[in-house]
C-alpha cells in the first residue's frame, strides 16, 4: 500500500491517522522528495481520469492564469500541468498493486475499500 501527497496537508494528515488508527501498513511517498513521474501520472489518469486527479481548489490552482485553467480539458490536457505542479493533484493518493483506490480523503470511502 503506498500514500502519497505532501506531509503537512491536512487531508494527507488525515488519511494517515486513519490508515494507522486502523492498522493499515503503508508507505508514505512525499511528493517533495520523490518525483511522480510522468508514467506514473499517465497511468493514474487512465485508471481515475483528470477530473477525480487534479484539485481545483487551493492556492496552487487558485494561482494559475485563467487560460492554463480553461487549457485543461481532458487526460491528455491536464497531465503537464500534474507534472509541472504535483500541488494541484489531489492527495492524498491511496495506490495498491498500482491501482489507485482513493483520490483524497473521504472516511466513509475509506472503511467501504477492500484493504
Amino acid at each position: 500500500m503506498k500514500l502519497y501527497g505532501i506531509p503537512n496537508c491536512g487531508t494527507v494528515k488525515k488519511a494517515r491517522a486513519w490508515l494507522d488508527e486502523h492498522g493499515i501498513a503503508y508507505e508514505f511517498i512525499d511528493f517533495k522528495k520523490r518525483i511522480i513521474t510522468e508514467a506514473m501520472l499517465t497511468d493514474w489518469l487512465r485508471q481515475v481520469g483528470w477530473k477525480k486527479l487534479l484539485k481545483k481548489t487551493g492556492p496552487t490552482w487558485g494561482q494559475l492564469p485563467d487560460a492554463v485553467k480553461a487549457s485543461i480539458k481532458d487526460d491528455a490536457s491536464a497531465l503537464p500541468l500534474l507534472l509541472d505542479k504535483p500541488n494541484v493533484i489531489k492527495r492524498p493518493v491511496l495506490e495498491h498493486n498500482g491501482k489507485v483506490l482513493a483520490t483524497g480523503f473521504d472516511q466513509t470511502n475509506y472503511e467501504n475499500l477492500d484493504l
